[in-house]
């Protein structure tokens, strides 16, 4: 069965996307670099410095993965959790040390289908590539809302499904292509990162993913684009 096919049901996307980040945790730092073309800490770097999140305020990292968002949240005096399906990912971003961090984040794992907070817990939630992976987008903005603050913010970066449609057969071409080799070269299963081209190929698109935000009740949506247009930061205020 093709990744496609696997992860065409919400139910099986649940499973295929736990059991392939809880296979890929050892090695998520060196492919996010990769796959960036070595630009991942500067976009998340951008996603920090838009946030412009107060000293002192609550901060929520989901899909946190080893903590980058997190501790740059941290940095900026944010008192910041960051949250990760993945247990194996927990414990690496608990095994990380950021200079200048007063108060480090605290890292726990859940599902951002299913937060486990009260509501109205966070001044800022963030992700980086985390949307685009959950087997139900719609619920997962219902979530990030529901623990918000009124007027709190919400930033998300991700890949992009670029709506040109020869631009986005060479893009996907091109992550299946060096997604399979370093799939092979790692794993000995080329599959294991053609999931990232299928999921964007399931992805509604920024705009799509705009609209999903206003229609749970939040404005001043903007989307802002990164590596010409192929990634984007989502922005947007809880009403």
């Amino acid at each position: 069965m093709s990744v496609r096919d696997r992860i065409a049901t919400p139910d099986g996307k649940r499973r295929y996307v736990r059991a392939l980040f809880a296979t890929i945790a050892e090695r998520y730092d060196f492919i996010t670099v990769m796959l960036s073309y070595g630009q991942d800490r500067r976009w998340k770097r951008r996603l920090v410095d838009l946030a412009a999140a107060a000293p002192g305020g609550r901060a929520l990292d989901l899909a946190t993965g080893t903590g980058d968002i997190a501790f740059a949240l941290a940095g900026r005096g944010s008192r910041v959790v960051g949250l990760d399906i993945t247990l194996r990912m927990i414990e690496l971003a608990r095994e990380k040390r950021a200079r200048g961090v007063r108060l480090e984040p605290r890292f726990v794992q859940g599902d951002m289908l299913a937060l486990p907070f009260a509501g109205a817990s966070f001044d800022t939630v963030t992700t980086g590539y985390g949307l685009r992976n959950v087997p139900d987008l719609a619920l997962a903005i219902e979530e990030i809302a529901r623990v918000l603050t009124p007027g709190g913010q919400v930033l998300s970066l991700d890949f992009n499904r670029p709506s040109n449609v020869i631009v986005r057969s060479a893009y996907l071409a091109y992550l299946t292509i060096v997604g399979g080799a370093l799939g092979w070269v790692l794993h000995r299963d080329p599959d294991t990162y053609r999931y990232i081209p299928a999921s964007i190929r399931q992805y509604p698109g920024a705009r799509a993913v705009a609209r999903l935000f206003e229609a749970r009740g939040f404005s001043h949506v903007r989307c802002y684009p990164v590596l010409g247009g192929l990634m984007t930061i989502h922005h947007a205020i809880r009403t």
